[in-house]
């Protein structure tokens, strides 16, 4: 769930890639253990894989697919693709190696969506599934009809005999992968891999370079000013709202066909991933966008359908889920709300004057005394941890967890400090070593457990999972809990001891000596 809230969460169905042609060796010691980042190529230890795309609206004229000039472009594509490993400097000799035994290529399209505009195919329908089965079926089997000329040119892959193309020697162990291409998309001014068009208007931010890039579909201009219904005012409209399916003003067909992202249904997402899938070696990148208001079991719901549908497997992105997302929606009110959002969502400035408690908690380490401040809006901002004698490695550590956690208060994004503060309390509450203090509601397991008490007498919480398992949180008043607790005939405390890992570490009589386990430094 805090992953749906902060991040684009995905997953991969490992079994069903393994059984797959992204598996390609079927030998002892060859099994997928991960993919790229993105997700589209599976890879075995040490090997890598290099990748291309075919941006698909450039191969429509007069309202067709130009299949003769796609297949040419396949044939030579494979053949560049092959050239590169031979080219490509491997940064490690088992690299080097892994790659051309096997001689992966992943060759893929972009531009799905500019073809489906040019033939006036709305990306939500059964026709654009169908269309979506044929053009990758014939560039997989154009694909592979080219590695196999390529085999008798230049010889197979060396492990083709211990490979799923035994009988039908291939010069490359798989030949197609979808990737993203969101980037070479822009410079090949074409929309990215498969996905549908992002907005009719939006933004691109490039953060490493601090520029924002504005992007108004030409294609619908065009279509706008053949049908007859362009006006400046409609087209500064479309370049604020971002979208078109809600402007009544638009003929209906053209707003079906210019569908966009987040007016297109998760299932529908989901299904053209699994087009795509049926006829690709390795596996396709896709984002499932989701709306800002959707629902864990809406998350759970894209996940079932990517397994029941065939697919390597997904991502989904929650519209809103990180501070900052390359693309953003419209023009005009996008750079309003950027600036507001980043605005609010900085790293808040500490005040001069900051309000709060400290708390002392014996702990099996000694006396803590834990300070948890809170702006003037009681959310939750800092925390300082303080426990035993300067310069020691057990004040290094507390002051470490102290700086860690008033950190993560601090970062931006979509979750707010009071449900941070939960869920450090459910991370730390419990956390036990070889000692406790206290007894029953009184029980200190260690110095983080001490930390998510505090957390929890200064906020009002209770019933955090403090090792029973029961995890319920539910809101207190401040004084239902005990905030004094009785002194406790417990062990001398010192610093950690290198020799057993016990708090038990005393400078006496010139020299650092442990009481636990008698290691002496002299």
């Amino acid at each position: 769930m805090y992953g749906m809230k902060l991040l684009d969460p995905g997953m991969i169905f490992l079994d069903r890639i393994n059984n797959s042609s992204a598996n390609p060796i079927r030998a002892d010691g060859w099994e997928v253990e991960s993919t790229n980042p993105c997700g589209e190529q599976p890879l075995y230890p040490f090997d890598a894989c290099n990748l291309g795309s075919i941006f698909l609206g450039y191969f429509v004229q007069d309202g067709r697919v130009e299949w003769d000039r796609l297949a040419e472009t396949v044939k030579t594509t494979v053949r560049m693709l092959d050239n590169v490993i031979e080219m490509n400097p491997f940064p490690l000799p088992q690299i080097a190696d892994t790659v051309r035994k096997i001689r992966r290529i992943g060759l893929g399209v972009g531009g799905w969506a500019d073809m489906l505009v040019e033939l006036g195919i709305a990306y939500d329908s059964q026709e654009a599934l169908d269309l979506a089965e044929k053009v990758m079926k014939f560039i997989n089997e154009e694909g592979h009809k080219a590695s196999r000329a390529l085999a008798e040119e230049r010889g197979a892959f060396p492990m083709w005999k211990e490979s799923i193309y035994k009988k039908d020697p291939m010069r490359n162990s798989t030949v197609t992968t979808i990737a993203p291409t969101g980037s070479i998309g822009i410079l090949a001014n074409a929309s990215g891999g498969i996905e549908p068009l992002f907005a009719v208007a939006y933004q691109h931010i490039v953060k490493s370079e601090n520029r924002t890039l504005t992007f108004v579909n030409p294609k619908f201009e065009e279509v706008a000013k053949k049908r007859g219904f362009y006006s400046k005012d409609l087209m500064d409209k479309v370049a604020q709202h971002g979208t078109i399916r809600e402007i009544l003003e638009i003929p209906e067909d053209v707003r079906r066909t210019f569908g966009t992202a987040h007016e297109i249904s998760p299932e529908w997402h989901v299904k053209m991933q699994a087009a795509f899938q049926k006829y690709t070696d390795n596996a396709v990148s896709k984002t499932i966008n989701l709306g800002h208001e959707a629902t864990v079991d809406e998350v759970k719901k894209a996940y079932m359908m990517a397994w029941e549908t065939g697919c390597m497997g997904i991502t989904v992105f929650r519209d809103g889920s990180k501070s900052e997302q390359v693309l953003n929606l419209g023009t005009k009110k996008s750079v309003q709300e950027i600036a507001s959002s980043v605005r609010e969502q900085a790293i808040r400035p500490r005040p001069v004057k900051i309000e709060g408690a400290t708390y002392r908690i014996e702990t099996p380490m000694g006396v803590a005394f834990i300070t948890v401040n809170h702006d003037h809006d009681g959310n939750p901002y800092e925390v300082f941890v303080t426990i035993g004698k300067a310069g020691s490695d057990l004040t290094a550590m507390a002051e470490a967890l102290g700086r860690l956690v008033s950190k993560f208060l601090k970062l931006p994004g979509g979750v707010s400090s009071r449900e941070r503060v939960q869920m450090i309390i459910d991370q730390m509450a419990g956390i036990g070593g070889a000692r406790s203090v206290g007894f029953g509601s009184n029980k200190v397991r260690s110095l983080p457990d001490a930390m998510a008490r505090a957390l929890r007498m200064h906020f009002g919480i209770i019933g955090a999972d403090n090792g029973n398992g029961n995890g319920k949180h539910e809101e207190a008043k401040q004084e239902e809990l005990p905030l004094v607790q009785m002194p406790l005939p417990i062990a001398k405390k010192g610093d950690l001891c290198p020799g057993c890992g016990e708090s038990s570490l005393i400078f006496e009589e010139g020299c650092r000596k442990c009481y636990g386990c008698g290691y002496s430094e002299c």
